[in-house]
């Protein structure tokens, strides 16, 4: 999985703008669902290790939310988004159409609003990347995981027979205009190693 570290400036580029046009689609459907302006910035792509990912997700102890696919056609493995805890029950208030903090707990309204909002924005990442790559990248329905950030990942990473050395991360602002509001949220791609190799050399030839 080192071969992930290889890529050059202008390939990450490329991921980048392609992440952009995702955020971009995702911001769209979310305000419609939402009724509020929601835009999303794609300020960072970088390619991180798995020691390093936990501290960026969440400060120590503290719960965050994942919401996983499936990543299912020309390339498998798996997608990954997560959010911090107050993030992930604000987006459930938005997806709602609640208060700003009616919502405290993971109960199956929130659950449920959660997963919509995951199966829109990792929905929108891979259809961009489908594009670029062009390949065929399906979705599998999202399921969710509340729990430390360490375990969430280990939860992730299971069905691979040896951890990845490192992953490709998206991190995204959630711009609410209305409200003067900035939330952060991680996108992750994890795909298997023969999928990898597969999609590196789409980028070397982009």
């Amino acid at each position: 999985m080192n071969a992930i570290r290889s890529l050059k400036t202008i390939q990450l580029d490329a991921l980048r703008e392609t992440a952009n046009i995702g955020a971009g689609h995702a911001a769209t459907a979310l305000s419609q669902m939402t009724g509020s302006t929601i835009m999303i910035k794609v300020p960072a792509i970088s390619i991180a290790s798995i020691e390093e990912l936990p501290t960026q997700f969440a400060a120590d102890e503290e719960p965050v939310a994942a919401v996983m696919m499936h990543m299912l056609g020309d390339l498998s493995g798996r997608t990954l988004l997560v959010f911090p805890k107050p993030t992930v029950m604000r987006l459930a208030e938005l997806m709602l159409r609640r208060p700003v903090g009616s919502s405290v707990a993971f109960s199956e309204l929130e659950t449920s609003a959660i997963k919509e909002a995951g199966n829109i924005l990792s929905g929108a990442y891979m259809n961009a990347l489908s594009d670029f790559l062009g390949m065929l990248l399906l979705p599998s329905p999202p399921t969710m995981v509340v729990d430390m950030a360490t375990a969430v990942l280990t939860s992730a990473f299971s069905e691979f027979s040896a951890d990845p050395d490192a992953v490709l991360c998206v991190e995204s602002e959630f711009l609410l205009r209305e409200m003067q509001q900035t939330l952060r949220g991680f996108f992750l791609l994890l795909p298997d190693p023969a999928s990898l190799q597969v999609m590196l050399r789409a980028l070397r030839l982009a």
